[in-house]
């Protein structure tokens, strides 16, 4: 993977930027996830309103475990046999941002397996806000070159990588709690 871009990313982040980067699913506005005024920025930059929660990317099962004060068993069955990018929503997170947990005290996660996503996450050792890369209530590009000039303008900063490739469709939702029940949001 490219280290020049994963060391400018992480120099971005680790300041409280915004950066515009390629997720496993599709392009994404991200920001430190554990980093209040950082996601306050981002949530403003995006004009949404913050009762509408962002998810958060990790590296793995110690970075999720880290971040929750519970994983539902069924989750780790989920995360290893999903065959798409599969988003979790969890109750109880610990650890983020509190303007990123839901008022039902719930936080949507994904765990990313591949890609420059996945290195970013391992290096950088803290869960990234993923978001799409565009104004809240506009459509979700499906290729670099859909992406709005506020958007490219407006970032910290643009990883320079996988400009060319049309992106996946957004994950698919689960919400797991505590209790067992199992509800599928967005497939």
């Amino acid at each position: 993977m490219n280290s020049i871009e994963l060391n400018n990313t992480i120099k971005t982040l680790k300041k409280g930027g915004i950066i515009l980067y390629p997720t496993d699913t599709v392009w994404g506005l991200g920001c430190d996830a554990t980093n209040y005024s950082a996601v306050e920025k981002l949530y403003k930059f995006k004009k949404r309103e913050n009762r509408k929660t962002m998810i958060c990317l990790v590296s793995d099962f110690k970075m999720l475990n880290y971040h929750l004060e519970e994983i539902p068993e069924v989750a780790y069955s989920i995360i290893e046999h999903a065959l798409d990018p599969t988003t979790i929503v969890y109750d109880k997170p610990l650890r983020v941002s509190e303007n990123l947990i839901a008022a039902d005290n719930t936080l949507g996660i994904r765990m990313v397996k591949q890609g420059f996503c996945s290195d970013l996450l391992t290096r950088f050792k803290k869960p990234i806000v993923s978001t799409s890369a565009n104004i809240a209530g506009k459509l979700t590009p499906k290729t670099f070159q859909e992406i709005e000039e506020y958007i490219l303008k407006g970032v910290d900063y643009v990883v320079n990588l996988e400009h060319t490739k049309k992106t996946s469709k957004p994950s698919s939702i689960i919400k797991l709690s505590n209790n067992g029940e199992v509800k599928v949001i967005r497939k």
